[in-house]
């Protein structure tokens, strides 16, 4: 099933956002890589022909934050339950948090991820590497060895820097060496304790609160500092109006800013609260009308330009507490094009610029040869049907988390076939 072989993807439309490709065109692929697009060379004899007839070819979608619980919390899920699951979401490159058990703050740890990830063979699994050790916010890692062992971006995850002192030495660290950190767009002091978006929902529902400032007041110190130092950073899922537009407003004066935010802040919102469905327990939480609409705007416009899944699977027993004593988060890889194809479906976004936020975009922050589909580049290949409707249910789902508010929807767009490097890893019966 995993074998490299000589493959041809005949009659679909074929879009490559990076290099404005949108036509009915051939694809072939030879030795792992994309041999040629349009006319297959000369003597060429595909091992195996797809036709793509009424389907799309895009590159491998590219997600820029998936936590695979593994090593430390396997019986959440495994490296080979949720590489099967982005494979059968198109998913073909990952970058996960470091926030595993151990943390990722050493050579030998990240290492270890690509031992076990390219034994299964079935997602490009990037591991972050961590940017303080034990993601304590105290000492910074040894960042360029983590960079050397396979870590092309360094994180705390969800453990925001409180010290503004240590996070301005992690981006004088960072600028020295070219390495981007991503950073969580959240004060630790003012959302800490909070579980909602402080406003009338979490007032009327008696939840605590994690307000708006929590996430503008880390976004305009990490501005400041990045722009003091001259390192380039990332925000790591912006979720309000706000943040969105210091990013902008940063970015028109030349400071090296980037954001993206997860795909379901574009669909849910704090009403989703009412009767405490702990699955909309999120961290950033869900806000606004208002926000979700800006956030659109900001994807639509590029100023976000990455969508995510922050895939978060968890057991049952994490979201069976009261509201406030469940885990955040939700299992969203395989929610991850079907959203971004609503967006489409509701006018949002063209098709070509939805598959930018999912390949291009991301491919920019974390590794600029990913994403895209070009003569010796790697054949990293999503062929989706766009038509075929299915409903998400436990059954439908391949990861091992079931948590997501987005069960007994139906969507429109379904992945049929996912090529790694030219290896079949997922074929739709």
């Amino acid at each position: 099933m995993f074998d490299s072989m000589k493959i041809s993807i005949r009659n679909g439309r074929l879009i490559d956002p990076a290099s404005g490709i949108d036509r009915e065109a051939d694809l072939h692929c030879a030795d792992g890589k994309v041999l040629a697009i349009g006319a297959a060379p000369a003597g060429f004899q595909p091992d195996r022909t797809l036709d793509a007839r009424g389907l799309v070819v895009c590159p491998g979608l590219v997600d820029l934050s998936a936590r695979l619980r593994e090593p430390g919390d396997e019986q959440k899920a495994t490296i080979a339950s949720e590489t099967r699951a982005a494979a059968a979401a198109g998913i073909t490159t990952l970058c996960c948090p470091p926030d595993t058990k151990p943390i990722i703050d050493s050579p030998a740890v990240a290492q270890l991820v690509h031992q076990i990830s390219a034994r299964h063979g079935l997602a490009r699994v990037l591991p972050a590497g961590a940017i303080t050790r034990g993601l304590d916010g105290g000492q910074i890692t040894e960042m360029a060895a983590l960079k050397e062992a396979g870590c092309p971006v360094l994180s705390q995850g969800d453990r925001p820097i409180r010290n503004a002192q240590v996070l301005l030495r992690a981006l004088e660290y960072a600028s020295t060496f070219g390495l981007t950190l991503f950073l969580q767009p959240l004060d630790a002091d003012l959302s800490e304790g909070g579980c909602a978006h402080q406003g009338a929902v979490s007032t009327r529902l008696g939840l605590p609160g994690i307000p708006e400032a929590a996430e503008t007041v880390a976004v305009a110190r990490a501005l400041a500092l990045a722009e003091q130092t001259g390192a380039r950073i990332h925000f790591r899922g912006l979720s309000s109006a706000r943040g969105a537009e210091l990013l902008v407003e940063a970015r028109r004066r030349g400071i090296r800013a980037s954001g993206d935010c997860a795909i379901h802040q574009l669909f849910l919102t704090e009403d989703n609260l009412h009767g405490f469905n702990s699955n909309c327990h999120l961290l950033p939480p869900l806000r606004t009308v208002a926000d979700r609409q800006s956030l659109r705007v900001a994807v639509a416009e590029g100023a976000i330009q990455a969508l995510c899944s922050d895939h978060q699977p968890h057991d049952a027993d994490a979201k069976q507490a009261p509201f406030p004593e469940t885990i955040p988060g939700i299992s969203a890889l395989e929610t991850l094009l079907p959203l971004a194809l609503c967006l489409v479906a509701e006018g949002m976004l063209d098709l070509p610029t939805a598959i930018a936020r999912l390949t291009t975009g991301p491919a920019e922050v974390l590794r600029p040869d990913l994403g895209r589909l070009t003569p010796g580049g790697n054949a990293d290949v999503c062929v989706f049907d766009p038509a075929e409707t299915w409903v998400l249910s436990p059954e439908t789902l391949v990861s091992h988390g079931h948590n997501t508010p987005f069960l007994g929807m139906e969507f429109k767009g379904r992945v049929r076939w996912t090529l790694l490097g030219g290896r079949m890893v997922f074929e739709r019966s």
